[in-house]
């Protein structure tokens, strides 16, 4: 989906490794890897750095298509082809987890010197977590914050320094930015009937006492009249309903919109493409002193249940943890921890902005984590449209999908 964008790989060297020693055996045993990584991203670089250590362990690499990795993973299993290693979706990982598809790595991490439960951010802990136990570590992470522009802000008598800290205050900033004669929208999102709907509208949920198992509570009513106001008002574009988050920072770039709720795989994009000063802030909450929330995105690890070579996958795993600290470095990416500080880059609209959205992932929770957590999001994905399209009121979409998904979790 369109919530993960990677910078380019920069020069790179082979890290130390922090691994428990093992001895090499007369013959490697082979370890298979799949994930959609690409020859700029993490897997084929950490695999091709392991092999040069000669562990006795020799690991393979297949880089897979997004839209495939469940039907082929799940086809794979049952055929007993399966790799010994995947690389998951998030809202994916309790499918495979709760069909006993993944091993359960509970007590291997348990011993382990590298993998250590503590260090992770808590959303993607939980995404990993199916009934009390870890089935798979988390690979990288990502969240979505207020992208906007200060020069905007001054223009139109708002304080550059404050950006809107409440929903109120947040549509409030959107009336003053939206300019219909410079084609100019106070706001820009992604209200798109796929996962990325889904990925935008649940913190605004959770941060008002709603969640995907407790859809239509009040406060998600009132979050969805918020998005309503929004779009009925035109301080978003109507084509919110049909955009990716991709298209929507294009549109904020441009000089079309004032503010921009996005990731931060965008801040290179946005570096290089936007013609003005911008900050990046919190996401606002319902009103001040409310719980935060995030949505939370990206990939985590697991070894298939019939792996025939357990030890030895999860060694390989402890490699790639050990590596997180060159996440975003080597990567771009957001390591999944809270121990590891992200490293200054010099150019201080990317650190300040890096800095909000690692506080952000402080709040991040994951979409689940659910085994039917497809229908679970089809179902509140109806709900964003029928609501913003005028088909039903808010209660009344948000009604529907409750009982779509109390069916689901009954």
């Amino acid at each position: 989906m369109g919530i993960r964008k990677y910078a380019m790989l920069g020069a790179f060297a082979l890290a130390s490794v922090s691994l428990p020693a093992f001895s090499a055996s007369a013959e490697d045993v082979t370890i298979s890897v799949w994930s959609l990584d690409r020859d700029i991203q993490p897997a084929p670089n950490l695999i091709k750095d392991f092999n040069k250590l000669n562990t006795g362990i020799k690991v393979e690499y297949r880089q897979i298509q997004f839209d495939d990795v469940v039907s082929e993973a799940m086809r794979a299993y049952s055929t007993g082809q399966a790799p010994d290693i995947i690389a998951v979706d998030n809202p994916e990982h309790a499918l495979f987890a709760s069909r006993g598809a993944f091993l359960d790595l509970s007590e291997m991490i348990a011993k382990s010197s590298v993998v250590k439960p503590e260090n992770y951010f808590k959303g993607p802990l939980a995404s990993v977590t199916w009934d009390g136990k870890y089935y798979g570590v988390p690979k990288a992470t990502n969240t979505i914050a207020l992208y906007y522009n200060k020069d905007m802000f001054k223009a139109k008598g708002l304080d550059p320094n404050k950006p809107p800290q409440t929903w109120d205050e947040l549509v409030e900033a959107a009336r003053k930015l939206t300019d219909p004669a410079q084609n100019v929208y106070g706001i820009t999102f992604s209200a798109k009937a796929n996962e990325e709907g889904t990925f935008q509208f649940l913190p605004w949920a959770q941060m008002a006492g709603g969640g995907y198992d407790n859809i239509n509570a009040e406060g998600a009513v009132k979050a969805l009249d918020v998005w309503k106001t929004i779009i009925d008002q035109k301080l978003a574009s109507p084509d919110t309903l049909t955009r990716s988050q991709w298209d929507a920072t294009g549109t904020f770039n441009s000089g079309n919109a004032a503010m921009a709720i996005s990731g931060p795989w965008e801040i290179d994009r946005m570096l290089e493409e936007a013609k003005f000063d911008w900050g990046v802030a919190l996401l606002p909450v319902p009103e001040v002193g409310a719980e935060r929330s995030s949505a939370m995105g990206d990939f985590n690890w697991a070894v298939f249940a019939n792996t025939e070579h357990p030890e030895e996958a999860f060694k390989v795993l402890e490699y790639f943890v050990s590596q997180d600290d060159r996440m975003f470095k080597d990567f771009g990416q957001l390591p999944p921890r809270s121990d590891i500080a992200i490293p200054a880059t010099g150019e201080p609209k990317k650190d300040a902005a890096l800095q909000v959205f690692v506080e952000q992932l402080k709040y991040a929770k994951p979409r689940g984590p659910h085994p039917a957590w497809p229908k679970i999001s089809k179902a509140i994905q109806d709900a964003i449209q029928a609501a913003l399209t005028g088909q039903m009121s808010s209660k009344e979409a948000l009604d529907q999908a409750a009982e779509k998904i109390k069916a689901v979790l009954g």
